[in-house]
């Protein structure tokens, strides 16, 4: 494992965002990969559908608006990160979780009183099931 931080660091960043999409990714390489210093390699790693409950942690807590913004939409969330995200500040995050089949109806209903026009039309359209794909080589994806 102590070579790969090295061999990360010497990989230019169409290697990295080819190894975010990758369908046979060694795991050694993804506390790397969620960790990348480029919003758009976590982007594309945000949106791998075989995250692990600690990824999405680490994703859901990073600056990146897209890359947590991928992360509200999935339906893989603990209630504690529905939670999180029907309370944050950034109404664009709102959003998107007001989509989530996770919600529960109390939520459902704060979101339907939000300050924001945007979240509350989301959460008056109701739940959204987000479809995947998988390109050729690439691990399956959250659309």
């Amino acid at each position: 494992m102590a070579e790969y931080p090295e061999r990360y660091r010497a990989m230019t960043f169409d290697e990295r965002m080819d190894l975010a999409l990758s369908a046979d990714l060694d795991p050694n390489w993804r506390p790397l990969l969620v960790r990348d210093q480029h919003a758009q390699v976590k982007a594309y790693f945000s949106r791998r559908m075989d995250l692990t409950p600690e990824e999405i942690a680490l994703l859901l807590s990073d600056p990146n608006q897209t890359v947590r913004l991928n992360c509200a939409k999935r339906a893989d969330l603990t209630a504690e990160q529905v939670e999180a995200c029907v309370r944050d500040a950034d109404p664009n995050l709102r959003y998107f979780v007001a989509r989530n089949p996770l919600l529960t109806e109390e939520q459902r209903q704060r979101l339907l009183r939000d300050s924001d026009d945007l979240v509350r039309i989301a959460a008056r359209k109701g739940p959204k099931q987000r479809g995947t794909r998988c390109r050729p080589g690439q691990a399956e994806m959250l659309r």
